[in-house]
């Protein structure tokens, strides 16, 4: 299930990243999609290879990197350099499903395994209007609309949309995330377990013995479950 991340992003890094992206080099959004996605993505990406690319890629790289919630979340044994996208009044992308394998820029055709879609938001709701990220639960469409700075991460296997944008701009970064524990059960298990184990050790005397057998019982469920 999708899972909110909030101020992964300071005021400051937000600042930044908006000021690089406003001199970046756009290019059109078809220019990256799948065949299956291609006719229902109408959006603006940042050119790759521009520097100010480079520059945002960075900033939210570092941010990212800092995250205790999606370390313990994702386990991550990748993370796709992040990439930038911008909707207009009149933008929007259709239901889609992002590809599983991804091939990572830049690298000769390495290629990563897509478990989780992330997305991180660059501009403020009142903003725009429309462009919420919808996703396809089992509950129905969850309309998803963050604080700038914050970050989504859903099961990349969700059918998503973003709705038509009728007013203002949005600015995003999105990315995907290989885990080193490719089965979703097992990564909430042990996402579970961790928070618990958190929670635990804030309200234990330094030492507590069950806190010790948690964490004994995460790592070796981590290190039965883990691919390296």
């Amino acid at each position: 299930m999708p899972v909110h991340i909030e101020k992964v992003l300071t005021p400051d890094e937000i600042s930044e990243c908006r000021k690089l992206l406003e001199a970046g080099r756009w290019t059109d959004g078809r220019e990256t999609a799948g065949i299956q996605a291609i006719h229902a993505k109408k959006n603006r990406q940042l050119d790759v290879e521009c520097e100010k690319a480079a520059e945002a890629r960075q900033i939210v790289a570092t941010a990212l990197g800092r995250s205790l919630l999606l370390r313990s979340l994702a386990l991550p044994r990748m993370i796709y350099p992040p990439m930038f996208n911008r909707y207009e009044t009149g933008m929007t992308y259709g239901a889609h499903v992002d590809n599983s394998v991804q091939v990572i820029p830049g690298s000769n055709g390495q290629m990563m395994r897509a478990d989780l879609s992330a997305t991180l938001f660059l501009t403020e709701p009142d903003e725009y209007d429309g462009g919420d990220l919808e996703l396809e639960t089992n509950a129905g469409t969850e309309q998803i609309r963050l604080r700038a700075g914050d970050l989504i991460v859903y099961p990349t296997t969700m059918i998503h949309a973003v709705a038509p944008v009728t007013r203002g701009t949005r600015l995003a970064s999105f990315f995907w995330i290989q885990s080193l524990v490719p089965e979703a059960s097992c990564r909430a298990i042990l996402f579970d377990l961790d928070r618990a184990i958190i929670d635990l050790r804030s309200r234990t005397e330094e030492g507590d013995p069950a806190v010790l057998t948690l964490t004994n019982s995460y790592h070796n469920l981590l290190r039965k479950w883990c691919e390296i």
